[in-house]
């Protein structure tokens, strides 16, 4: 290995433990996907705690790991690699995706469906008993060590025709939803990772929970868990508990008037 791509993987490392909650059997599973060498997909709204996850499970098996966030513009040589021009000479420079293979890494390919669907393909050989990497420009096949690991997220709210996993893909995955936390260990959370007192957590949580439930009402998706901890941080640096809750949920939840109103109102009787 050179020494940029030892630099490379190396900087991947997670050297301090994450802070996540267990909710039910999702890190069980986890492992047992990687010992038997098995792709996973998480699955749930955003902001709930699958990237998190991704970052808690590395730090656990002790591997370095390589996220991708997946875009309509993300190519297969994006992930596989290609030729750059350095000085007089074409020079081969790795993807993500092949740095985690070649290092037995995890490669997290987060929100895969907003991908093109010709570039999902490539990671078809890898997340079967095959556990390929065909590399057409070089002409070769990289076989992943027993440590690699391929992961992949979505959030199924936003799901439609157009993007959607293919069945050959997602059915080739051990898949774990995620959702929410309960009221008592989302507030937990928000306080733990926000440095607030339970009772502005409590608060926050609350507000949460009422915004998820105007999903019938014309709202998208109601706060998520990240939403709540970034208010709780801005009321921590003393920004007043109303305005905190429109810049972190309410602004950011909902460009619609009527909805506004709404979620204004609710914090106005919550704070």
């Amino acid at each position: 290995m050179t020494k940029l791509l030892r630099q490379r993987i190396e900087d991947k490392v997670i050297e301090q433990e994450p802070f996540y909650q267990v909710q039910h059997n999702e890190l069980d599973i986890a492992l047992s996907a990687h010992a038997n060498q098995l792709p996973l997909l998480l699955k749930g709204p955003t902001g709930c705690g699958k990237t998190r996850f991704m970052q808690y499970l590395a730090w656990k098996l002790e591997l370095p790991i390589i996220t991708v966030s997946c875009h309509d513009d993300l190519s297969t040589s994006d992930l596989i690699g290609r030729y750059l021009v350095k000085g007089n000479e074409a020079v081969w420079v790795d993807g993500p995706l092949t740095l985690a293979v070649r290092n037995g890494a995890i490669c997290y390919l987060d929100e895969i469906v907003e991908a093109r669907k010709d570039t999902t393909v490539v990671i078809h050989p890898l997340a079967d008993d095959r556990r390929d990497l065909p590399i057409e420009k070089l002409g070769e096949i990289l076989s992943a060590p027993p440590e690699f690991m391929l992961s992949v997220s979505y959030n199924p709210g936003y799901q439609s025709v157009v993007k959607d996993l293919k069945v050959s893909t997602r059915q080739r995955f051990v898949s774990i939803s995620f959702t929410y936390p309960p009221e008592d260990l989302e507030q937990y959370i928000v306080e733990r990772e926000a440095g607030i007192s339970a009772d502005i957590a409590k608060k926050l949580v609350k507000l949460g929970n009422m915004t998820r439930n105007l999903k019938d009402s014309g709202l998208a998706e109601g706060a998520s868990t990240r939403l709540l901890i970034q208010t709780a941080q801005l009321i921590k640096s003393g920004i007043d508990e109303r305005s905190a809750c429109r810049a972190g949920i309410v602004e950011s939840v909902t460009d619609d008037d009527t909805l506004l109103e709404s979620l204004e109102d609710m914090a106005r009787a919550i704070f």
